[in-house]
């Protein structure tokens, strides 16, 4: 990994420290910086991001994190790493303690190409991945005009220290899929959210087989995708809503993330099960209720029950499922079977 570092000023005053009116000088307190992309998957078969570059900035400057394999753009399917899995993108740099804003770099595409970004749907369709977003991170990132820009404003800290951090991709309410005259899928870049691992744990759960008859059953049809969705505390079951890119009226509470339901595997390679997991979840209380229509959640438009075509719906909800940092909470499913 190749690592350009625009940190003139910072580190012309860092090493200017004068202790005692001395010529000694104090080198700036370090920390080391580790970033890693995961996943809450939408209903596709393959998302793959084609990343280029991550940058760091401040007040002071900025510091550039070439991601690429050996000059081959870093190609990352985000279904592979649901959960609590992650891909390492900038792994073990040492860089000035402090506040940061970061941009992550993505090759657009908007037309279909296996080697650069891309989205393969379940019927094998091969479409182009896009963002709308572009621009410099504190005058440096990727100019080219197939480059896309994912910024985070929000600020964090890089402590002395080990510092790990992760991208964690919400692709049911940040994938846009084509709309209108396009093509190509679309990625928004407030789809991603940025998480301390010294600050989130865990929540992970099975889901019964008589609980997913019993949602295709309501649901009718023989098209079905499942997923578990999460909530704030205490949010009951009818009134957790879909993803929507309008404002959920109250008493409705709109979801925080969802997580698909997959085969759960055991040592031999067998299924066992179906189950999910939500990784990198902040410390506190929640609710997650499950559904098997998540492929009727359409986040640019409000889904609901009523739908006679595509109708979406919560089937049946868990409470009081409880976070705490470093550890996975229990997310089963088994004693909320709802006729």
């Amino acid at each position: 990994m190749k690592t350009v570092k625009t940190l003139i000023a910072l580190s012309l005053s860092g090493l200017l420290v004068a202790c005692g009116g001395g010529d000694d000088t104090s080198s700036p307190q370090m920390g080391e910086f580790s970033l890693g992309v995961s996943d809450n998957p939408s209903d596709a078969k393959n998302v793959t991001i084609a990343f280029k570059q991550v940058v760091l900035k401040n007040d002071t400057g900025s510091i550039s994190f070439d991601v690429s394999d050996d000059g081959d753009l870093k190609q990352v399917n985000l279904l592979e790493y649901q959960g609590t899995a992650v891909e390492t993108l900038v792994s073990g740099q040492s860089i000035p303690v402090g506040e940061y804003q970061m941009c992550i770099y993505m090759q657009r595409s908007e037309t279909p190409n296996a080697e650069s970004s891309f989205v393969k749907t379940i019927d094998d369709n091969l479409y182009g991945l896009t963002t709308n977003s572009n621009g410099s991170c504190g005058g440096v990132g990727a100019d080219d005009a197939d480059t896309g820009r994912l910024f985070f404003n929000k600020t964090f800290t890089i402590a002395a220290g080990i510092n790990s951090f992760v991208a964690e991709f919400d692709l049911n309410s940040g994938l846009q899929d084509p709309h209108g005259n396009k093509d190509y899928w679309t990625l928004k870049p407030t789809s991603v959210q940025l998480h301390n691992n010294a600050e989130v744990g865990a929540i992970k759960g099975n889901i019964p087989s008589e609980l997913e008859t019993l949602c295709g059953t309501a649901a009718g049809g023989s098209l079905f995708s499942h997923a578990v969705y999460l909530y704030s505390d205490a949010t009951a079951l009818d009134n957790m809503s879909d993803f929507r890119s309008d404002a959920v009226v109250a008493p409705q509470i709109a979801p925080i993330a969802s997580a698909r339901v997959n085969d759960i595997i055991d040592q031999n390679g067998e299924v066992i099960g179906q189950g999910y997991e939500f990784g990198f979840v902040v410390a506190g209380s929640y609710s997650v209720g499950y559904t098997c229509v998540a492929q009727n959640d359409d986040p640019d438009l409000n889904n609901n029950p009523d739908d006679l075509e595509l109708p979406f719906f919560i089937h049946a909800d868990k409470q009081t499922v409880t976070v705490t940092n470093g550890t996975v909470a229990n997310g089963d499913f088994a004693n909320t079977l709802n006729p």
